[in-house]
């Protein structure tokens, strides 16, 4: 049996207006057509194209359905919708349009000799202008919500005058009651100034039923688990299809993830798949809906508008993975820390690729090319070289050997899981090789005054082709004392250790000895606002014209965890237009910690966290880096700190595997 749940779809197609309002790279009234795919069907047959241009009432649903097309393929998400004009200039004239003759607005317009020059210019004053003569928009039956709604452009910039005009004139001349569908953050201020009740994109997202995370298909034994920490995981098969209650903060690796709570995108466990390249989705109702198949071999495929679920035999030869590029052998010829200032690109392979990075974004910055963007926090990095000499020393590989031959250490997770978190509390204990500790104290009072640092992991295994490795090691946040310091690097490179970064490498075929640590050791800053930017949709991979936003308060060293939704926006680069789809769900922040450490504090749950402005100039600094780092899609770490400034405190490629 084949599973089509009753959906939203995609995030951003409940998000994203009906195309009345398509739009080309030209002009506003091509685009959105052209850049959804499957978006417009065939064209009409004559007889379907014949009738009047326009009406100025519907008074039926007979009378929309002379008028209207369908957006869709058939099925429960076909959208039955038409677009309208309003002519302010005419007394506030309503032409509700025949919308298979005339696709767009300006296809309209041209033909009924309304408008005698209609360039480019005069047709994008017709969405942005406050005085425009023409109100545009789209009118259609919801599929999901099930009402008749009316919208605009997202990238419309509608007042409130025309949203109360619209209401006005449409209700005055519509057979049923209507409701507005904001399509922008925008469009819900105009609403409230406009006293309107509108439908917004985050009522949109929360009503959700299904959203792909990661798309994919898969073959796979379905399980349905409670509660994946713990013992749990012990029985988990590379080949298992897992159904979870919550979201986990790690995960075994599997052959698919379904969720039945809400994430971002930026999740550990998002993050993870993606990696690995397993469809990975939210279903509201899946612990209900594929009870039955619990502990059957089934054939999954998340999509973007919704999932298929069939059960299947078990193949004859069980499902392999593909393995991740290999580690690129680290430099070991470079031992004395080397400060931000000095870092460049190819000194990825001395202190990876993080470190690198962090001198390359400062070095773009110096240079010009990201203006608004505060400095980097100064700090320095620890090479590979270092962590090598301490793994090296007989006590370390001694332990090394003693826990990799752990009894069922190869075949439990439990087991695997419980002697690396022995292995690291003792490589901790160790010993430093001699002159190391005297040299970072030297090296942080000097260059760093001795004030808090975050102490972070930059590995050699990670940001590789089909393999990010983001979230898989540890950072020590605001370390304060120098009696801290060795102990936190220590912890760094034991982190090479950590449960589930050996899962996450063992499940990509990447040899652990070949694993080295860079650390850098860096300034803190106490961010007030803090997260992660994505520079394309993550979502939808047609869309190459948005960035996607994850924000929370404070410091940002729990964007990962996913248990808690993040406030997410996203940019469209193109109009201009943001969509705000969560609020955060934090009631607190973390700070720094006079005393060391971090600290949580109180805060107003239900407050926005960004701006629309702040969107708009990450979004901004987010197209710089990309550019400055060769035009390839990052994933940015970033902060505002206590004085309103961007600080960019990572970048890296974002990876995103799909066997669709």
């Amino acid at each position: 049996m084949i599973f089509t749940p009753r959906t939203l779809g995609l995030l951003l197609l409940a998000a994203a207006p009906l195309l009345a309002q398509a739009q080309t790279d030209e002009k506003p009234s091509n685009f959105l057509a052209a850049r959804r795919g499957g978006a417009m069907q065939p064209a009409a047959p004559q007889a379907a194209r014949q009738g009047p241009a326009f009406l100025d009432r519907l008074d039926s649903r007979s009378d929309f359905d002379r008028l209207a097309r369908i957006h869709g393929d058939g099925s429960a998400q076909a959208t039955p919708h038409l677009i309208f004009a309003i002519d302010r200039s005419a007394g506030d004239r309503v032409y509700y349009i025949h919308s298979v003759r005339f696709p767009f607005h300006e296809d309209f317009l041209r033909a009924q000799h309304l408008v005698a020059n209609l360039d480019h210019a005069t047709l994008l004053g017709f969405y942005q202008k406050p005085n425009r003569r023409f109100v545009l928009g789209t009118l259609s039956l919801h599929p999901a919500l099930g009402r008749w709604v009316y919208e605009f452009w997202d990238g419309d910039q509608a007042t409130a005058d025309h949203v109360a005009l619209a209401d006005r004139r449409l209700r005055d001349t519509f057979f049923a009651p209507l409701a507005f569908k904001a399509n922008s953050t925008l469009h819900e201020a105009s609403a409230r100034q406009a006293g309107i009740a509108a439908i917004t994109q985050q009522q949109l997202v929360s009503q959700r039923d299904y959203l792909p995370l990661n798309q994919g298909r898969a073959v796979g034994r379905l399980r349905l688990i409670d509660n994946l920490e713990g013992d749990t995981q012990d029985d988990i098969e590379p080949y298992d299809i897992v159904v979870l209650r919550e979201v986990p903060l790690s995960l075994p690796p599997v052959a698919g993830v379904i969720t039945v709570q809400p994430s971002t995108a930026l999740s550990h466990v998002n993050l993870l798949a993606k990696g690995w390249g397993i469809p990975n989705a939210y279903v509201r109702d899946a612990y209900e809906a594929l009870a039955r198949h619990d502990g059957r071999w089934v054939r999954f495929e998340a999509g973007r508008d919704s999932y298929q679920l069939e059960a299947t035999e078990r193949p004859a030869r069980l499902p392999t993975r593909k393995t991740a590029a290999l580690i690129a052998k680290p430099d070991l010829s470079r031992s004395a820390p080397i400060p931000l200032v000095a870092l460049k690109a190819t000194d990825t392979s001395a202190c990876g690729g993080k470190a690198a990075r962090l001198g390359v974004l400062e070095r773009l910055r110096l240079a010009g090319r990201l203006p608004g963007v505060a400095p980097v926090p100064d700090g320095f990095c620890l090479p590979f070289a270092q962590h090598a000499a301490f793994m090296a020393q007989p006590q370390a590989q001694a332990l090394i050997r003693q826990a990799l031959a752990t009894e069922r250490f190869d075949r439990s997770s439990r087991v695997r899981r419980q002697v690396l978190q022995q292995l690291r509390a003792d490589l901790v204990e160790l010993p430093l090789p001699a002159g190391l500790e005297e040299q970072w104290l030297q090296r942080w009072r000097e260059q760093l005054a001795g004030s808090g640092v975050f102490v972070r992991s930059s590995s050699n295994s990670e940001d590789l082709a089909n393999f990010s490795g983001a979230g898989l090691y540890s950072t020590v946040p605001n370390v304060r004392q120098a009696q801290d310091l060795s102990r936190a690097v220590k912890t760094v490179w034991a982190s090479v250790f950590n449960a589930e970064a050996f899962e996450a490498r063992r499940a990509a075929g990447l040899a652990h000895d070949q694993v080295r640590m860079a650390v850098f050791v860096q300034r803190a800053i106490d961010s007030r606002l803090s997260g992660v930017m994505i520079t394309r949709d993550p979502f939808d991979a047609e869309r190459n014209d948005s960035i996607y936003i994850s924000a929370k308060r404070g410091i940002g060293i729990r964007v990962v965890e996913g248990r808690r939704i993040a406030e997410q926006s996203l940019y469209n680069s193109r109009n201009g237009a943001v969509q705000r789809f969560s609020r955060s769900a934090e009631d607190t922040e973390l700070r720094l910690d006079e005393q060391g450490g971090v600290k949580e504090v109180p805060v107003e749950r239900h407050a926005p966290v960004l701006s629309d402005a702040d969107v708009r100039r990450l979004a901004r600094i987010g197209q710089q880096v990309k550019r400055g780092l060769g035009k390839a899609e990052q994933d940015i770490e970033w902060a505002i700190d206590g004085e309103g400034r961007v600080v960019l405190l990572q970048a890296r490629p974002y990876v995103q595997r799909s066997n669709l």
